[in-house]
């Protein structure tokens, strides 16, 4: 894809349960994911706090997240369990097909771009309804902008 993205295929406003390794939550954001490997139920709760006080319209009727083939069930598992307690269903349908460099060590927004081209797609037709797309960090928004772009292209 050159140029601008449409924006009928553009993400919508987020929330971001804390900074990298703030003295929040972003310290155990940090432990959960390199030492213990497993997001805890305390950060489960803290981004279900967090979202029932943000009131986005249109609402989310369901949960997904961006796949890692690095860490395969981490996000899967944070978001399956957040969807669960926001009564929501959860579909893990965008996968990760091809290995990428980390965004933050690429020089540019071209560069991340470009590292990320070809690195998702579908594996199955996603719900014709708002969706709530997790992940564990954002480094450039290249993830978000391309996992939204795809779901919105398919709906």
């Amino acid at each position: 894809m050159k140029g601008a993205i449409p924006s009928d295929y553009r993400s919508e406003e987020g929330k971001a349960l804390s900074v990298w390794g703030d003295s929040g939550w972003g310290q155990q954001v940090k432990q959960n994911k390199y030492q213990d490997k497993h997001f805890s139920d305390e950060l489960v709760a803290a981004c279900l706090n967090m979202l029932e006080n943000w009131q986005p319209h249109p609402k989310p009727t369901w949960l997904t997240c961006v796949p890692s083939l690095r860490n395969p069930h981490l996000v899967a598992d944070f978001a399956r369990r957040l969807a669960e307690k926001m009564g929501l269903p959860f579909y893990p349908i965008i996968q990760k097909i091809r290995e990428t460099e980390p965004q933050k060590l690429m020089k540019n927004s071209h560069a991340q771009a470009c590292n990320l081209d070809g690195a998702f797609k579908l594996i199955d037709s996603p719900p014709r309804e708002p969706v709530l797309l997790i992940d564990d960090m954002v480094d450039s928004r290249w993830t978000f902008t391309i996992c939204a772009y795809l779901l919105k292209k398919r709906r």
